[in-house]
């Protein structure tokens, strides 16, 4: 049977890549729909190749040019009420929500609610929203399957153990482009030393976290929902190679690692597949050419996004969602050259101090408080 699949975010590198996936097993999988924010060129050579049903793109103005194009031959929606729409109303098997940020939060809540199966890249959903989103996939008989290259390993290494042999889970990093650099030269970073990642290829917003660590602190929470393993048995290491992709420490003091060559396309094939294993020809990895595997502690002064990050689950409630909100806005004031590479954690302090109290935790506060900490942090 094939399965049919809803891509969000498909002109990003996850979506990209998704496609190329999708491109080896076309009997296997369907795109029945396709969202991009604004990148109208790739967006129409993909619904040329691939025929989606649905398409949802960020702008009316962008929706209307589309449909002078494609006529009746595909649904067409806009914005985030677009999103939310398509995931409620298409026919789909698997959601791949590979949007980056905040926005993907409403449409995966929408598929949890319709009992599908979510492969998911958008972190900052369980960032933000963890604790509710583990009490939805149970009452609607939803799943979710990870798809960052962590927590996929994870998930592989926990295939047939129980969750109380589980003694710790070790993340590992490869510490971005200033693992070796001092902070007095992180004073001096550009924006594009801090795009020019040593291991992957990303997309800007993640490359710019991975490079604060703050993509690593994102992980730790995203691992604490999607495992149900508390903060202090969570561990991360810096391991350059980017080989390993993750470890579980489990009760008897054995410990599992999933390894290959950095390529998304190993995590997603998998989150897609599972619990079939397809055979490729992805990458080969050959282990006597990498030669050395090694690992660090991570610096927690010279990186604070991680440490806020650690605090921020640690306070529980609204504090993720507000680490999020301001981490966003800080990434992206840094890429338009209003602040310095190291304004990026004040920021996010500054807001996480501001607003620590008074909110409940629920769906609609969650919201609220996203657009409110986002203002807060836009005019530090």
């Amino acid at each position: 049977m094939i399965k049919k699949i809803f891509l969000l975010g498909s002109s990003g590198s996850i979506g990209v890549n998704t496609l190329n996936v999708v491109r080896k097993f076309r009997d296997k999988f369907e795109i029945v729909g396709l969202t991009v924010n604004s990148n109208s060129t790739l967006l129409i050579e993909q619904i040329k190749e691939f025929s989606p049903k649905v398409i949802v793109v960020g702008s009316k103005h962008l929706a209307t040019e589309l449909e002078s194009k494609f006529g009746k031959e595909i649904k067409i929606f806009f914005g985030q009420e677009g999103l939310v729409e398509a995931a409620e109303t298409l026919d789909y098997d698997i959601m791949v929500s590979a949007l980056v940020g905040f926005a993907g939060l409403a449409p995966t809540i929408s598929a949890i609610n319709r009992g599908k199966r979510i492969a998911l890249a958008n972190k900052e959903t369980l960032v933000v929203a963890g604790e509710l989103i583990n009490g939805m996939l149970s009452k609607y008989n939803s799943e979710i399957i990870p798809v960052d290259s962590e927590h996929s390993a994870i998930f592989q290494c926990l295939a047939g153990e129980k969750s109380d042999s589980i003694r710790k889970i070790i993340l590992t990093a490869s510490g971005g482009p200033f693992f070796n650099k001092s902070e007095e030269e992180l004073e001096k970073v550009s924006i594009q030393d801090a795009l020019n990642h040593p291991t992957w290829s990303m997309g800007n917003k993640i490359t710019i976290d991975s490079a604060t660590m703050m993509n690593k602190g994102l992980e730790v929470i995203e691992a604490k929902w999607l495992f149900n393993v508390p903060v202090s048995n969570i561990e991360v290491v810096i391991h350059p190679q980017s080989i390993i992709h993750s470890m579980v420490e489990f009760q008897d003091c054995s410990i599992k690692a999933q390894l290959s060559l950095p390529d998304m396309k190993i995590p997603i094939q998998y989150a897609l597949s599972y619990p079939e294993r397809f055979s490729n020809n992805i990458v080969n990895t050959d282990l006597t050419k990498i030669s050395h595997l090694t690992f660090f502690k991570p610096n927690f002064d010279k990186f604070r996004c991680l440490k806020l990050a650690f605090e921020a689950i640690e306070a529980g409630g609204i504090s993720p969602c507000i680490l999020n909100a301001a981490n966003e806005i800080a990434v992206e004031k840094f890429l338009s050259g209003k602040i310095r590479f190291l304004d990026i954690p004040g920021i996010i302090e500054k807001s996480l101090n501001k607003f620590k109290v008074g909110f409940e935790l629920n769906l609609e506060n969650l919201f609220e408080c996203d657009k409110i900490v986002r203002e807060f942090a836009y005019q530090i």
